[in-house]
């Protein structure tokens, strides 16, 4: 007859020795980062957070201030003493502009009760075609935002120059685009993020044209300490069932990373010992 052993108590990750996840001194146990952009309503975003499991959401304080079609009433539609806000500055194509936006992005975080809150998503993207971010215009927002006491979480281009300075001045993390944001292509930027991940010390957050869960898997296979996903989850026929599919896909991509992959051959190797078996 076959015997069980009894349920594991802990959790996988947990005997594995897996840390949780660590930016500006601020731990959080979910791996993955979500936005309240596109949403067909606030009802469908707000059920998408909680199937998601996410624990920081971004915020762009630019459309919640002007109270733009779709984000009237964000910012009071989430319960902010469960949910981390990362404000963010989208909408600013210059240094000086997003400067600006993230110091209203501090105040707006402070209104809503989280007082001790520096955080700022970084964005500086004067391409309204491919929406690609400006280096230089990042670098110089992000010398000063650091200097001004700011956690900063800055969206860059897969450039590991760029991420290794940006790391040097102060940053937060850096948070390379796997494809343009809003694309769905998935990550064509695949070899320069594993170089950032393996050259850089602070949290490497895959940002930007993640599509389907496995896509999202394959990000935290390679190392990733996060994923930031906004469109594919808002554009999806069922927002919140892929919420939950995404949740599911960052753990599963986490612990297989942990996991350490099998070598790759390129002949075959047999699952089953070649000596033993029956002949004629």
């Amino acid at each position: 007859m076959l015997t069980y052993s009894t349920p594991i108590e802990k959790p996988i990750l947990s005997t594995m020795g897996d840390k949780s996840l660590v930016i500006a001194g601020r731990q959080f146990k979910s791996r993955l980062m979500t936005g309240t952009g596109k949403y067909r309503s606030i009802e469908e975003m707000q059920q998408s957070v909680i199937e998601s499991g996410c624990e920081i959401v971004t915020v762009a304080v630019r459309r919640v201030q002007t109270k733009a079609a779709g984000h009237e009433g964000l910012a009071e539609a989430l319960d902010w003493t469960k949910i981390w806000m990362l404000p963010n500055t989208a909408g600013c194509q210059t240094a000086d502009e997003a400067i600006r936006v993230a110091r209203l992005g501090r105040e707006m975080a402070k209104l809503l009760g989280q007082e001790d809150n520096n955080f700022i998503k970084l964005e500086v993207i004067p391409d309204s075609k491919y929406l690609l971010p400006d280096p230089i215009g990042t670098l110089q927002a992000a010398e000063q935002l650091v200097k001004e006491g700011f956690a900063v979480l800055p969206y860059i281009n897969a450039d590991p120059m760029l991420a290794k300075r940006l790391e040097e001045i102060g940053c937060a993390t850096v948070m390379p685009l796997g494809s343009p944001i809003g694309s769905g292509r998935g990550i064509t930027t695949a070899e320069n993020i594993r170089i950032i991940i393996e050259s850089t010390k602070v949290p490497v957050v895959v940002d930007a044209g993640i599509g389907t869960p496995s896509e999202a898997a394959q990000a935290m296979e390679m190392g990733a300490d996060a994923v930031l996903i906004n469109s594919a989850i808002a554009l999806a026929e069922n927002a919140p069932a892929m919420a939950k599919a995404m949740g599911m896909a960052v753990e599963a991509g986490r612990l297989g990373y942990l996991a350490g992959r099998m070598p790759v051959k390129t002949v075959a190797s047999a699952s089953s010992p070649l000596t033993g078996t029956i002949t004629s």
